[in-house]
């Protein structure tokens, strides 16, 4: 399968206001680098050079500062506007002419993903899937969520969106990975009582179909929705610990695109030299240095 990647990058972040007022959640700090690097990061991690990024009419050009056309990530970067935040569905129908014949790999700006063997389950996500892939996680907080219900060995029973009582504690992540019908599926869906084109109502078509595949992910691997005030520090304060102890980086397009050969090392150096100032372009430039 060829796949396109998408990141629904939308809506106005009422959930962070006021700090959302006058800026995209997903251009909201975590820690030292915008949030939705830590999406474009996944999407590069899976191998996607070819990223639609799906944004408010008023938020479109900050993007466009931040990331360009994306050649200096060594990948190329296209924008389209959803004019009003009506349901994740609503990306496949915005973004249709681009993914024309291509299956897609589709993940939240704020959604943050880290963990071993990352790159490992993208590939498998993608080269086993023969219809739909959903990661799911096991939360304390179901009815915050899309939930998937196994049965006892695994098989999926039945997806629900936000469920008042409790049907299972497997979570649906903000990653989705689908196969070049999704367009299809996506124009058969109704709005639900929200008024939103579902993700929930989407899956379940592939469900119908007996093609929807769950991958659950494992202690030890960290998922972060940072689309709260509570959340948005928890993700500070989670990557601030890791790259302080560690001396690397999580979510650093700049490295990823540099250590895939994307870029060169003086492109890579180029980009350094000009975060100088900020102790990110030093890190950068380290990596010139480091036996890899």
């Amino acid at each position: 399968m060829k796949y396109k990647g998408i990141i629904l990058a939308g809506g106005y972040g009422k959930r962070l206001s006021p700090l959302t007022r006058s800026i995209s959640k997903h251009l909201l700090p975590i820690y030292d680098k915008p949030m939705i690097y830590y999406s474009l990061s996944t999407l590069m991690l899976a191998g996607l050079r070819e990223i639609l990024i799906i944004s408010s009419p008023r938020d479109q050009s900050l993007y466009k500062v931040l990331l360009g056309n994306g050649e200096s990530f060594g990948i190329n970067i296209k924008y389209a506007i959803q004019e009003r935040p009506d349901g994740i569905v609503q990306s496949f129908l915005i973004g249709e002419k681009f993914l024309k014949g291509y299956s897609s790999v589709v993940i939240l700006g704020d959604n943050l993903f880290h963990g071993q063997n990352f790159i490992k389950q993208l590939e498998e996500s993608m080269s086993n899937n023969n219809g739909a892939t959903v990661m799911v996680y096991p939360v304390s907080d179901p009815q915050n969520y899309g939930i998937i219900e196994f049965d006892e060995c695994y098989n999926i029973k039945s997806l629900y969106e936000k469920p008042k009582s409790f049907k299972s504690q497997y979570a649906i992540t903000g990653l989705y990975f689908y196969d070049e019908t999704v367009i299809d599926k996506a124009h058969k869906v109704t709005p639900s009582n929200r008024g939103e084109l579902e993700i929930t109502d989407l899956n379940k078509l592939y469900l119908m179909e007996n093609k929807l595949n769950a991958k659950i992910i494992s202690r030890g691997f960290a998922w972060l929705d940072t689309g709260s005030i509570d959340s948005l520090h928890d993700a500070t304060s989670y990557v601030r610990t890791l790259e302080r102890r560690q001396g690397l980086k999580i979510g650093c397009p700049e490295e990823i695109a540099w250590r895939k050969g994307w870029i060169d090392d003086k492109q890579l150096e180029s980009l350094a030299i000009d975060l100088l100032d900020s102790g990110y372009g030093e890190y950068l430039l380290k990596l010139l240095n480091r036996i890899n």
